[in-house]
């Protein structure tokens, strides 16, 4: 059967959005796997599902990464599937509801003669109880707490956007050989849902820098949760003022978090790259 997609892209962070409410999606988690070979297929970090929502949001989203797995939620994704619902009509209004995995989240569209430019979403509270990140420790709050990742020591703040992180301040991220630690990071034994990791250089007061590891997909050009975590540890950590805008710098662009007294808010740009069909197999 051919099965028609949009590849989408915030900031580098790139999927494969396919089309639920007109067509019927076979074997979600083999076909992520598939199509997400940047070699022999489409290529990108996951496949989004833009789907029709079961609890009155305009739509609803499913995440499956680049291995298979299936995410709660995507920064980067969820300002995609923005564009794509109001692009592609299947909800017409700047103020999208837009159900996930980790609840519904409302997005403020920016549009320019009917193109959407800009979208700013509502990331919800933090979490950052350990046990509900879920993250392994006995504290309160898990800030600059030592942790010891393949014989090495490090200093994490862990927080929840709906997915875990592991947010690690440091100097010198370019040289970090991701692809050789950033396994054991996502799979360290004190994160029983594995965890993404960020690595993160301090600019200055209210900017930073970052490399993200993400669970499921390997290091990502940006991570729309990722930098929000950041924000959140930033401030923490003292590296940012709550209340005010945060600048982070991630390898595909740059992202304006705002921690206020009640929520996590992102901003960023969202993209279109190309468009097609793909031959896929019927489920038996």
């Amino acid at each position: 059967m051919q099965l028609s997609f949009t590849k989408m892209h915030g900031i580098g962070n790139d999927y494969i959005y396919i089309n639920g409410f007109t067509q019927a999606i076979p074997a979600p988690q083999a076909l992520a796997v598939r199509l997400s070979d940047r070699h022999r297929s489409i290529g990108g970090d996951g496949i989004i599902l833009v789907l029709p929502s079961d609890c009155g949001a305009d739509a609803r989203m499913r995440i499956f990464n680049a291995d298979g797995s299936e995410g709660k939620m995507c920064g980067n994704g969820i300002r995609c599937v923005g564009k794509y619902v109001y692009e592609k009509g299947i909800c017409r209004k700047d103020i999208l509801h837009i159900q996930t995995e980790s609840g519904v989240k409302t997005l403020y569209l920016t549009v320019q003669q009917g193109r959407v430019m800009q979208v700013r979403v509502d990331m919800g509270a933090p979490i950052l109880t350990p046990a509900q990140i879920p993250f392994r420790f006995d504290g309160e709050r898990a800030v600059r707490v030592p942790i010891c990742v393949a014989g090495q020591s490090y200093q994490a703040t862990c927080v929840s956007m709906g997915n875990p992180h592991m947010v690690l301040f440091m100097n010198g991220i370019d040289a970090l050989n991701l692809p050789k630690i950033g396994p054991a990071f996502e799979k360290h034994p004190a994160f029983p849902e594995q965890v993404n990791t960020e690595f993160v250089e301090v600019v200055a007061q209210n900017h930073l820098r970052m490399r993200v590891w993400e669970r499921g997909s390997g290091e990502t050009m940006a991570c729309g949760t990722g930098a929000c975590a950041v924000a959140v540890a930033s401030v923490l950590c003292g590296y940012a003022d709550r209340g005010l805008p945060i600048t982070v710098d991630l390898r595909g662009g740059t992202l304006c978090i705002l921690w206020d007294e009640q929520t996590v808010w992102m901003q960023g740009p969202a993209a279109i790259a190309f468009e097609g069909t793909v031959e896929v197999e019927e489920e038996a």
